[in-house]
């Protein structure tokens, strides 16, 4: 029976645990460049000091238009990538591996310029986006890619394309947003379309690991429902995506019912009629939990989002708890 803290091999590349920290905007970065400092180095290294086997860096906007707030990163021009070589330098000299989050926030974008299937806004406190040319469309593909190819000149280990969240690709993906006619909508086959070309398109210049971040129920009668997404993850996993990140919600605004491991059994489900690997999120805290989780195949990673910003040593404390060792950066063993 797989363990929390057992190792996990996904193409070549193994995670010393299946422990994952969720990627989670930081708004930190100064000026509106995009770019890693100080902040960022800290921030996701102390979570690598704290054993974390695989840390996933907030949501990375591949173009300029696509951040969600002035202050996120950036992986949109070759300028961004010394800045993040140096953060997976870093972790990566804790034992852990990193992986960056590829992102566009479509109509949610708070920068000008915002974009979307159709030009219908997330609610009367964003802007009317401007609908998606197919020009528009190509542009956007192609940064994904271009993204993933400055991901692989950077070092990371894992790319996650963000297709949740009722961001740009998650607009394509619901019939709640996309109203488009012109072979990007329509019906199930073109809603996937746009998603299905990023992924074609990362997947010939990236070959290690491709996560892909969904919401799996979009609380909503109209909307697109866990049957939906397990008929997009087996489309996924054709085209060599590797583990589908299964969050849910935020395509419109929605009152959700939250309670510890809320959208694991999204997780489970997905996991089991499509074939693909999972990770579960949402409002996991307990060791015990996570191991549950993941003993009873109920996903392969857990990734943990607000409690490692309450904790970074949670692995540590996991360890204790679940009585199965973990390595302790030699300067802390003095006090383990």
């Amino acid at each position: 029976m797989p363990s929390l803290l057992d190792p996990l091999t996904i193409r070549e590349v193994t995670f010393p645990n299946r422990i994952v920290m969720s990627p989670m905007c930081m708004y930190a970065c100064k000026e509106e460049d995009g770019k890693v400092n100080d902040w960022h180095l800290v921030h996701y290294t102390s979570r690598a000091v704290g054993q974390v086997g695989l840390i996933i860096v907030e949501a990375s906007a591949v173009q300029a238009n696509g951040r969600i707030s002035a202050q996120d990163l950036g992986i949109w021009s070759d300028e961004h990538i010394e800045g993040l070589r140096r953060l997976v330098e870093m972790v990566h000299a804790q034992g852990a591996r990193i992986g960056i989050q590829l992102a566009h926030a479509g109509r949610k974008a708070t920068v000008s310029g915002a974009i979307a299937p159709s030009a219908v806004p997330f609610s009367e406190a964003y802007a009317v986006p401007d609908e998606m040319t197919q020009e528009d469309i190509r542009k956007t593909i192609k940064a994904f890619a271009d993204a993933a190819r400055r991901a692989e000149l950077a070092g990371f280990d894992v790319v996650e394309i963000h297709a949740a969240h009722g961001y740009l690709i998650n607009e394509f993906l619901s019939p709640l947003t996309n109203k488009r006619l012109d072979g990007y909508g329509e019906n199930i086959i073109g809603r996937y379309r746009f998603l299905e070309e990023i992924i074609d398109a990362v997947r010939h210049v990236w070959t290690k690991p491709l996560f892909v971040r969904i919401s799996a129920h979009e609380y909503h009668k109209d909307g697109n429902t866990l049957e939906t997404f397990i008929d997009y993850a087996r489309r996924m996993k054709s085209q060599g995506v590797d583990l589908i990140d299964c969050s849910s919600g935020a395509v419109v605004p929605a009152d959700i019912n939250l309670f510890p491991g809320y959208q694991v059994p999204y997780a489970e489900a997905i996991r089991q009629s499509a074939g693909i690997a999972t990770g579960a999120v949402g409002l996991i805290t307990e060791p015990a939990h996570a191991e549950d989780i993941v003993r009873n195949h109920r996903a392969d990673l857990v990734l943990l989002g607000r409690e490692l910003l309450r904790d970074p040593y949670w692995p540590l404390r996991a360890s204790k708890e679940l009585h199965a060792d973990i390595p302790v950066p030699k300067s802390y063993v003095r006090s383990w």
